[in-house]
């Protein structure tokens, strides 16, 4: 959609910021997130939940953090646990309590955790706590999500990554290996189902040998084709000079 990548799951679309084949991992932005310039509340953001079965295969990575704001003190987050015990937590050096220094909070401040009888306006928590980013399930208002690459350690918020960083597995796909193996990248149709091998300008049902094979073959039967024109051209000249 307009030179932009999407990418579609049961939450919401997120754009593809960046996709690392080396280290298999997405890099997606949902643009009602919140960020350290930016905060933006009333339910807006996508969140980010997957189906059941795409589980096993892909999931935000073990570093990236989820602050979840404005959540209700009913919010499924904070049942079960005494406010000194609240699941809000830093992941890989991330959490509220460095988010809260961020400009867009304003002049002055949220309100943290333990300063008062209600829930605090951030709370931050990995994926694998709660499986779902749901703000509607969660009663929350918004959230934002920042991820670390490791071993680079950014100081404060402001030099956060902000987006949602996802790790994807292919492992036992032959179909996935066969396409990599001749330089290609897997990908699917527009149905969303039907496997490609994504080959530069071309595609393939199997792989990228495949389409220079095929290319090959389109290129000799060209040439076989203009060499036939071409030489019936000049026996037409010959016989008309005779």
């Amino acid at each position: 959609m307009n030179d932009v990548l999407m990418f579609h799951i049961t939450s919401g679309s997120y754009r593809v910021l960046d996709i690392d084949y080396a280290y298999q991992a997405l890099t997606l932005d949902d643009p009602h997130m919140s960020t350290c310039e930016s905060i933006v509340l009333g339910g807006k953001g996508n969140g980010f939940a997957i189906e059941h079965w795409r589980a096993p295969y892909l999931n935000p990575a073990a570093d990236n953090v989820f602050m979840l704001l404005g959540c209700s003190a009913q919010s499924p987050l904070f049942q079960g646990f005494p406010s000194k015990h609240l699941p809000c937590r830093n992941v890989s050096g991330m959490g509220c309590e460095e988010y809260y220094w961020c400009s867009a909070w304003g002049v002055f401040g949220p309100k943290k955790l333990g300063s008062g009888t209600g829930p605090p306006e951030c709370c931050a928590v990995p994926f694998e706590a709660i499986k779902a980013i749901n703000l509607t399930r969660l009663e929350c208002e918004g959230y934002s999500s920042a991820y670390s690459l490791a071993p680079l350690r950014e100081i404060g918020p402001g030099g956060w990554s902000y987006g949602i960083r996802v790790r994807y597995s292919v492992q036992g796909n032959e179909f996935c290996r066969a396409c990599e193996a001749t330089g290609g990248a897997c990908g699917y149709g527009s149905d969303g189902v039907r496997e490609l091998c994504l080959c530069g300008s071309s595609n393939s049902t199997s792989n990228c040998d495949s389409v220079k094979s095929s290319s090959s073959k389109v290129g000799r039967s060209l040439a076989n084709t203009l060499a036939g024109i071409l030489g019936c051209i000049v026996t037409w000249r010959k016989m008309h000079q005779t």
